[in-house]
């Protein structure tokens, strides 16, 4: 009832010409949402919040919920803190699985963690925004398979934004990650925030249609 009535007073203030109340976007994830290793201007969240404002959405506000180490099970446990009260989030990225495949967990857990993350998102009414990880080989061609089908298949059953790799685009070019190899630097988020703003678009748009 919150969010249908704030959503009610957007089209009230927009109809009067007045000023359009933000849009808070929870963005779930692990260090790669969290900007691990970057200053905290440089990180994923702040970059996207900046190229939003830039991008035809000024009213946007990105919530950095991205605990380094964070597995499919951690983002769940705190789905509820990271959300907030009933009607103070209008929309969730998730973010989540690198950490799964990095402890070699059961796809089957994975799949129902993110499966219970996407259901309390649709009880509260938010659109979902579920960006992918892929599986190596070296956990055999079955894990890979079961783990990779995971985000298709969840973002069907749930309607939501599907992104199938977080790291589209940076794989294979070096020079836009850490040391670490595994988290972008400033210019790797850079190439990934603009690569992923549309989406990002796309959920407001989604906030902006929801009864």
């Amino acid at each position: 009832m919150m969010r249908k009535a704030r959503l009610a007073a957007v089209v009230i203030l927009f109809a009067a010409g007045g000023a359009v109340a933000e849009v808070r976007i929870v963005a779930l994830g692990d260090s790669l949402t969290h900007g691990y290793g970057l200053p905290e201007e440089d990180g994923f969240v702040p970059r996207l919040e900046a190229w939003l404002h830039a991008n035809g959405a000024p009213d946007a506000v990105v919530v950095n919920a991205g605990v380094s180490g964070d597995t499919t099970a951690g983002g769940l446990a705190r789905l509820a803190w990271s959300l907030g009260p009933e009607g103070e989030a209008d929309a969730l990225i998730v973010e989540l699985g690198g950490n799964d495949l990095l402890r070699a967990i059961d796809p089957a857990e994975s799949r129902a963690n993110l499966d219970s993350i996407l259901t309390e998102a649709a009880a509260r009414g938010l659109p979902v925004l579920l960006t992918g990880m892929r599986a190596p080989l070296n956990y055999g061609p079955d894990y890979k398979a079961a783990f990779d089908a995971i985000y298709p298949e969840l973002a069907a059953a749930h309607d939501a934004i599907y992104d199938p790799f977080f790291l589209e685009g940076l794989v294979g070019s070096p020079e836009l990650f850490q040391p670490d190899g595994i988290h972008p630097n400033a210019a790797g988020v850079e190439r990934l925030v603009a690569r992923f703003g549309p989406l990002a678009l796309a959920l407001i748009e989604r906030t902006r249609g929801a009864e």
